[in-house]
């Protein structure tokens, strides 16, 4: 995660720094930042960044920025500062609250989705304090459908039917549960697998139409990734329609897309940035000689060949990009883009 700790006292200082050498040894990304005048009192040049121009101009940047903001001091400046910033559930980074004295530790915002609520957690256990969680399913110690989700990567298809289904568990009410893919470990208490017979229940899945209830919850783990090669100069369409009629031909919907790979001759093909950037997607590159060290065996062009030092490019990106995936679709072509699919492992754990 990128997190940003504001302070705003010489107290709030020393706890900053103590929160984020801790934050950044667990592989965050993690920045203090304090009133400029603060930063001379306490000589904390080169370890924080200032507060500028303003409070409220430079919550905003961090705001659209980053992943989680973290104010150490009352919060009420928290609450002044992101107010008129806040969106949504789905939009806002995680927003926390702690005291100088580090004794609470408070999620305001995106509890579950940004998860607030798992970052007061390891927070307040790193600094011996109370967390102070609110959400009704935190309290009730039941599953937390939205939270479950964004911390295993998945797509939630229907904000509506989660707050529905977490009202129904609340009611001490079953819901139902169904995975096409595997299921490791207990389910947690309250929902009952593959009862179709059920009003209400949630579907994981790859593919977004599955409706197994009359108010199905659609969960689509984002494990799919895209090996893409294509002639110079190919446009974003060509590559989109490709890329949504093998997406469609497999039942797999664009929700589960993790991210894209090609190999790195075509770092400035505009076509293939764009249909990156348009979907906000991650894009990979790897030399011929990455490509080359997958193993497996490749319907290969002696063309393609001749042209980047790889036989079949988008089999290899795919499977390279996966980490350990396998390929669910092979080497498609049309309009001069070539396209397979690569799915990494990913199984339905309930620990996390």
């Amino acid at each position: 995660m990128k997190i940003s700790i504001l302070a705003f006292t010489a107290n709030g200082v020393a706890l900053s720094l103590k929160i984020k050498e801790m934050l950044d040894a667990q592989g965050n990304h993690t920045a203090c930042y304090q009133p400029e005048k603060l930063i001379v009192a306490v000589n904390t040049a080169g370890m924080a960044e200032p507060i500028a121009p303003d409070l409220k101009v430079f919550t905003g940047r961090q705001f659209a920025e980053k992943d989680a903001l973290i104010f150490v001091g009352a919060c009420g400046i928290a609450v002044r500062a992101i107010a008129s910033f806040v969106q949504d559930k789905t939009k806002d980074p995680a927003v926390l609250c702690i005291d100088e004295k580090g004794r609470f530790v408070i999620p305001l915002l995106s509890g579950h989705i940004g998860g607030a609520n798992m970052l007061a957690d390891r927070i307040s256990e790193a600094l011996n304090a109370i967390p102070v969680i609110t959400t009704a399913t935190d309290i009730n110690r039941l599953f937390s459908v939205d939270e479950w989700a964004a911390f295993h990567n998945a797509w939630i298809s229907d904000l509506k039917a989660a707050k529905e289904i977490s009202a129904r568990l609340l009611a001490e009410k079953p819901v139902g549960f169904y995975s096409e893919l595997d299921i490791e470990g207990e389910m947690p208490r309250l929902l009952e697998k593959n009862e179709n017979n059920m009003g209400i229940g949630i579907c994981v899945s790859l593919n977004d139409r599955l409706k197994p209830y009359p108010i199905t919850l659609n969960i689509v783990p984002r494990t799919v990734y895209l090996g893409i090669g294509c002639r110079r100069g190919t446009p974003l369409q060509r590559i989109e329609d490709l890329v949504l009629e093998q997406l469609s031909r497999n039942s797999i919907s664009f929700q589960a897309i993790a991210g894209i790979a090609s190999i790195d001759l075509k770092t400035k093909e505009q076509g293939l940035l764009d249909f990156a950037a348009k979907n906000n997607l991650p894009l990979h590159f790897f030399s011929s000689d990455e490509l080359l060290s997958v193993p497996g065996k490749y319907t290969e062009s002696e063309f393609v060949s001749s042209i980047t030092g790889v036989g079949n490019v988008c089999e290899r990106a795919a499977l390279m990009v996966s980490a350990g995936g396998g390929l669910i679709s092979r080497k498609v072509s049309g309009n001069g883009v070539t396209i397979a699919l690569a799915q990494k492992e990913w199984r339905v754990s309930f620990e996390y």
